[in-house]
């Protein structure tokens, strides 16, 4: 909300959970609108799981590299319209009733989900379910942050992006629940239908966006709520700031509010300062996708699998322990977001990633070079079973990822993994031959390779998230719950919104291909070079927000000597404001 200048300092954290229980009201509107965010979270880590079994109940998607990223990518492609559907419906009626839209069109899409009998209905409801968050992704955090103190509106925001991590975190805990239930990824989905519900109750006691009401000349129903949100000395201050500031924005931009979808759009693209906070907006969603963090979430399981993990039940365990580290990062975000700022915050994470790429880049390498061999007499021994593709002597330099790469399976060998072992066939029906192979205890591969590297390329993953969570996490959503003005903030949020899933599309439907084609390797050293242009863009681009008040944000982004705003601290910010 509004407020006088304020520098951010260490006591932000302790402040914020202070006034969460002097005021617990704040925390209350936080914790309710932060639920869009756990729907967000539980969607990306749920599905990671399910696939492993919707691959084993329907063999089309087991074959299909296209089709297992369409069931993921679906989502992505419905929150693309639900996200740009959601910035205009945002500015129309408000933050609160577009959440419980958002509830509605995800409980809808858990169900079509539990329920469907094909894959093709299995792409429906994730089409719903992205619809749906979507419009929680970019309307949450903007929910919060008009809600919030503006001292501890960064620390709240990052509540958001806890909630998210938190919801991945259970999502995967859900899917180690269910293995070995009938049914086993229908319940992993259908029960996603239950956070929405909780929220759409929750919302329904709620009040509307003080900042909203206000900008809709609905005052009195505005202060009633400030009054909840401020100590009862701070309010009068509080109503005055936001008066002027509805003020000068009927001012400067007239019938703004009246304007068309596609006038606002132009009008935010031709005004300078609104200008400047989209390029940064956009710049950082963008980036928090490129970096690949997607990959992880929406195929740890597979990822973990193509270490050399083969058990669905091992690969699940093992993505847990990458999720609950997420989950630990948010927190830590939430102690430094308003104590080193959103920029800064950005910075130290993409460097922490472009080396854990690196890394994770070099242990994929070196595990396809070394993956064991095919060998001709462990071929035989399941002669009727043999792979299609595999010919002796012409294919007698196979290895375990040339079985792969044939669309085979490999049985690895009995006494030891690393050892040579059978490439067999998988076709439709491929239970004979993983029964086969399972039956003699032996481990079967489908993804990835036996590997004595596999736990360094979970540590790789582990430190990836560690280093991406705090920053990139988090901070492309506060910087972009702040950055535009209240007369925009609607249809600029939804545009970043958009770009956000735009590209969270690119590289979800675009992951297993890449893998298939460059291979796994490559593929993070493509993410690492992603990283580091997105690196120098943020360095260049993105100004600090930190501990400021949205007024002061807009002068900021209106200033003539902004390029000298953008890495200055709070107070020389506040210092070049002075006449």
């Amino acid at each position: 909300m509004e407020g006088i200048p304020h520098k951010a300092d260490s006591t932000e954290f302790k402040e914020c959970l202070s006034l969460s229980f002097s005021r617990p009201y704040i925390l209350q509107l936080a914790l309710s609108a932060g639920i869009g965010g756990l729907l967000f979270g539980y969607d990306t880590g749920v599905i990671s799981g399910a696939l492993l079994y919707i691959r084993d109940d329907f063999s089309q998607v087991d074959k299909s590299t296209v089709l297992q990223e369409t069931i993921v990518s679906m989502a992505v492609a419905g929150a693309i319209i639900g996200a740009a559907f959601g910035g205009w419906m945002n500015d129309r009626f408000g933050r609160r009733l577009s959440i419980l839209f958002a509830d509605l069109l995800f409980f809808i899409g858990a169900i079509i989900m539990a329920s469907a009998p094909s894959p093709g209905i299995i792409i429906l409801g994730r089409i719903f379910v992205g619809l749906g968050v979507g419009m929680a992704s970019m309307t949450a955090p903007l929910y919060i942050s008009e809600a919030s103190p503006h001292k501890i509106r960064g620390a709240l925001v990052s509540l958001n992006g806890l909630l998210i991590t938190g919801g991945q975190f259970l999502s995967y805990l859900i899917n180690l629940a269910f293995t070995r239930v009938h049914g086993t990824w229908r319940w992993m989905l259908g029960i996603a239908g239950l956070p929405a519900l909780i929220q759409f109750f929750l919302m329904l006691m709620l009040p509307e966006s003080p900042r909203w009401l206000y900008r809709k000349d609905r005052k009195e129903e505005a202060e009633a709520i400030l009054k909840k949100i401020y100590p009862t000395d701070e309010v009068p201050k509080e109503i005055d700031l936001l008066r002027q500031s509805i003020e000068n924005e009927v001012a400067e931009e007239g019938s703004i509010g009246e304007a068309s979808l596609f006038g606002k759009v132009k009008k935010a693209w031709t005004t300078k300062m609104v200008r400047r906070g989209l390029i940064a907006g956009i710049l950082c969603q963008v980036a928090q996708q490129f970096c690949g963090i997607n990959t992880v979430m929406y195929y740890a399981p597979t990822i973990v699998q193509l270490a050399g993990y083969a058990s669905n039940s091992t690969a699940l365990a093992l993505s847990l322990i990458t999720s609950g580290l997420n989950a630990i990062g948010s927190i830590v975000s939430m102690y430094f977001v308003d104590r080193s700022g959103r920029r800064k915050l950005m910075i130290i994470s993409l460097c922490g990633i472009i080396i854990c790429l690196g890394v994770l880049s070099g242990v994929f390498y070196v595990a396809a070079v070394k993956s064991p061999a095919v060998g001709f007499t462990e071929t035989r021994h399941f002669s009727n079973l043999t792979c299609p593709a595999y010919n002796f002597p012409a294919n007698s330099k196979w290895k375990c990822t040339d079985c792969l790469k044939a669309k085979c399976s490999f049985c690895a060998n009995g006494d030891n993994k690393l050892l040579a072992g059978a490439c067999m066939a998988n076709p439709q029906d491929h239970d004979p031959m993983k029964h086969a192979c399972q039956g003699e205890h032996r481990s079967w591969y489908t993804e990835g390779c036996p590997s004595n590297f596999g736990w360094i390329a979970l540590v790789g993953l582990a430190a990836y998230i560690i280093s991406y969570s705090p920053g990139m996490g988090t901070a492309p959503w506060i910087v972009n719950s702040e950055i535009y003005p209240l007369r925009f903030r609607g249809i600029c949020g939804g545009m970043a919104a958009v770009a956000n899933w735009v590209s969270n599309l690119i590289v979800t439907q675009t992951f297993l291909s890449l893998t298939k084609a460059i291979g796994t390797a490559n593929t993070f050293v493509l993410f690492a070079c992603y990283s580091v242009i997105a690196l120098i863009l943020i360095t260049l681009l993105v100004p600090e927000t930190k501990g400021l008040p949205f007024e002061e944000v807009e002068k900021m982004l209106s200033a003539e000597n902004y390029k000298a705003w953008k890495a200055r601290p709070v107070q020389k910010q506040l210092e070049l404001q002075e006449p």
